[in-house]
């Protein structure tokens, strides 16, 4: 027995179509929602891994300048930073100004 569409009422054909209808834009909406949260998330991974690789490098300049300065402070160079008298700033000579 072959199924004839002819035979069924216009009002069911109606109803099973806007039944399909909804069925592909549920599926629609569903699949963007995902391909929404696919997309965040992986911004939101690689704003993250952005993030920590600078914070990282931050702390590393930190830590390197850090035991920089200690280093240096726990060094004496007596030789080189021999202490210098001030210059005087002394008197300038008299200037005597003649009325022509």
């Amino acid at each position: 027995m072959q199924f004839d569409l002819s035979s069924v009422e216009t009002a069911t054909l109606v109803f099973i179509g806007t039944l399909v209808f909804g069925a592909v834009l549920a599926g629609f909406v569903l699949t963007a929602g995902l391909v929404a949260l696919v997309v965040l998330g992986a911004g939101k991974l690689t704003w993250m891994v952005i993030v920590n690789t600078l914070m990282a490098v931050v702390h590393g300049i930190n830590s390197g300048w850090d035991r920089l300065v200690h280093r240096a402070s726990a060094v004496e160079l007596p030789g080189d930073f021999q202490g210098q008298p001030a210059p005087s700033t002394g008197t300038y000579p008299r200037v005597i100004l003649r009325d022509s």
